[in-house]
C-alpha cells in the first residue's frame, strides 16, 4: 500500500506545482507550499478561467482534482485528516519535500500551510465559551403564552399530523437532561415532525414551515449551549459576552436553557429560551444566527406568539454609550491604545498602523484584559506584554514572538496563542517558532518528515 511518506505519493502534485511555479521555484530560496485535507486543499497555482458566462466546473481543474484525490486516498488509508507541505524543486528536478503532520495542539490554518492557533492548555476554550447565564430574578412566561390556544391552532392548521407519544417526549427529556417546556410539549403532541409521517404532504410541510420553520424531530432536539457553537480560538478569543440592562436575550455564546427545535431554512437555529435577559420572558423564542458566534435575537415572546403572529424582526436590547469591551486600534478605528483603555476592556486588537509603534503602558493592570492581538511591527516594546498578567490569548508577528522567547517573557497565563504571518513567509521557520511556543507548555509538536527525490528535467 502506498504511504503518505512515500515520495511517489507526492510526485503528481509536485509535477503539477512545478509546471505552475517554474519562475518562483528557480529563484534563490524558491519553494512551494500547500495543504491537503479532507475539508479542502490549498495549492499555489493559477487555475484556468472558464469561458465567459460559465461558472468554474470540475473539468476546469481536473488535473488538480486528480492529484489531490490521490493524496486524499492515501491520507484516508492512514486514518489522517490533513497534511501540510513545503518543497524546493531545482531546475534539474531534484526535490526536497518537507511533510508537516498536524499536532493535536494546533488548529488548522485558514487557507495556507502556516499553523493555526496553538492550544497551550488542553481542552481550553476562550472566556465567552465558559460564560454561563446570569440569573434573572422574577423572569416569567409572557402573557401571550396560551397552551389551549396553541394546541387548538396547531390542530386546525395541520389536522392530519401525527403527534408524539408521552413515552417519546419522556425519552427526549431523558436524553437532553431537562424537562421540555409546556409549549414545546404541546407542539410535539400535535406533530412529531418525522418525514415518514408526511406521506408527500408538501402543503402540510409548508404550513408547518411558515409557522415554525424546519421543525426538528424529537430525537434531533439539542441544547444550544456554548460547545454546540464551536469556533477556532483565533476568532473566538475576539468575542465578548455583553448583555445590556434592557436586553431581552443574554449575549451568550450558548446556554443550558436554550433548547433548539427548528431551523429557519438558512442555517439559523430557532430555540426556546429558558434563561432570558433582564427584559425577557421565560420560554421566549430566539434565533441563533449561523453568521455570529455570540448572542441571539428575539423573534417571539412565546411559542404561542410565534404560531399566531409569525416572527418579529429580531428585537434586542440597546447598547448603551459605554466604552467597548472589544477595542480595535488601527488607521480606521481608535487612534491610540490610551483611547481603548478602561477597566472593562477584555480584547485589544492592534491592526494596520502608519504612525510610531505603540506602547502598551496604558493597558497594564487592566483587570479584565484577556486577549491581545498586534499586527507585526506595531509594538514599541514587545516586552511590555510580560506585564499583562491576565492574558489568555496572544497573537503576534514572528519577530515579536522571537523577542518574548529570547527574553523568557512569554506570559504563562496563556491558554492559546497564534503567530500572525503576512507576506510570503517560508512556513518552516514559522513551524519551528510554533514548536518553541508549544514546548513551553509541553504540548505535542508539529512533526516534520523530509523526503528527497527526483522529478527529472522539466518538459
Amino acid at each position: 500500500m502506498p504511504s503518505i511518506h512515500d515520495f511517489e505519493t507526492w510526485e503528481p502534485v509536485l509535477r503539477l506545482l512545478r509546471a505552475g511555479n517554474a519562475e518562483s521555484l528557480a529563484a534563490r530560496g524558491g519553494y512551494v507550499a500547500g495543504r491537503i485535507g479532507h475539508g479542502g486543499w490549498s495549492l499555489p497555482m493559477q487555475r484556468r478561467l472558464p469561458p465567459p458566462g460559465r461558472a468554474l466546473q470540475v473539468e476546469d481543474m481536473q488535473d488538480e482534482f486528480a492529484v489531490v484525490q490521490r493524496v486524499l486516498g492515501v491520507l484516508a488509508d492512514a486514518g489522517a485528516h490533513a497534511i501540510s507541505f513545503t518543497a524546493e524543486i531545482s531546475p534539474t528536478g531534484r526535490t526536497v519535500l518537507h511533510l508537516l503532520s498536524p499536532s493535536p495542539a494546533v488548529e488548522p490554518g485558514i487557507g495556507n500551510p502556516h499553523p493555526g492557533s496553538l492550544v497551550l492548555v488542553e481542552d481550553s476554550v476562550p472566556e465567552p465559551w465558559r460564560r454561563l447565564p446570569d440569573p434573572v430574578p422574577g423572569a416569567a412566561p409572557a402573557p401571550s403564552m396560551d397552551l389551549a390556544l396553541l394546541e387548538r391552532t396547531l390542530r386546525e392548521r395541520i389536522p392530519d399530523a401525527v403527534g408524539a407519544t408521552e413515552e417519546e417526549i419522556a425519552a427526549a427529556e431523558a436524553r437532553l437532561g431537562v424537562p421540555l417546556p409546556d409549549e414545546l410539549k404541546v407542539l410535539y403532541r400535535v406533530t412529531r415532525a418525522r418525514w415518514e409521517d408526511q406521506r408527500d404532504d408538501h402543503e402540510t410541510a409548508e404550513r408547518v414551515f411558515q409557522m415554525i420553520g424546519e421543525l426538528f424531530p424529537l430525537d434531533e432536539l439539542y441544547i444550544a449551549d456554548a460547545p454546540s457553537r464551536p469556533c477556532p480560538w483565533r476568532f473566538a478569543a475576539m468575542e465578548a459576552v455583553v448583555t445590556p440592562p434592557d436586553a431581552a436575550v443574554q449575549g451568550l455564546v450558548g446556554s443550558p436553557g436554550w433548547i433548539a427545535f427548528s431551523d429557519n431554512g438558512g442555517g439559523d437555529r430557532i430555540a426556546v429560551d429558558l434563561t432570558p435577559g433582564p427584559r425577557g420572558h421565560t420560554g421566549q423564542i430566539i434565533m441563533l444566527s449561523h453568521e455570529e458566534n455570540t448572542g441571539a435575537s428575539l423573534i417571539a415572546d412565546s411559542l404561542t406568539d410565534l404560531v399566531m403572529n409569525g416572527r418579529s424582526q429580531g428585537r434586542g436590547g440597546r447598547h448603551r454609550d459605554e466604552p467597548p469591551v472589544v477595542a480595535r486600534v488601527n488607521i480606521r478605528s481608535l487612534t491610540s491604545v490610551q483611547a481603548a483603555a478602561h477597566a472593562g476592556l477584555e480584547v485589544l486588537s492592534i491592526g494596520v498602523w502608519e504612525g510610531e509603534p505603540l506602547s502598551l503602558a496604558s493597558v497594564t493592570g487592566l483587570p479584565r484584559l484577556r486577549t491581545l492581538t498586534a499586527y507585526p511591527g506595531t509594538l514599541a516594546d514587545p516586552l511590555e506584554i510580560a506585564k499583562l498578567t491576565g492574558l489568555e490569548f496572544l497573537e503576534l508577528g514572528p519577530e515579536e514572538w522571537r523577542v518574548l522567547l529570547d527574553a523568557g517573557a512569554v506570559p504563562r497565563s496563556l491558554s492559546a496563542a497564534a503567530i500572525e504571518v503576512h507576506g510570503n513567509r517560508h512556513p518552516l521557520p514559522i513551524v519551528a517558532l510554533a514548536n518553541e511556543i508549544l514546548a513551553l507548555w509541553d504540548r505535542p509538536l508539529i512533526t516534520q518528515i523530509i523526503l528527497e527525490g527526483h522529478l527529472g528535467p522539466a518538459a
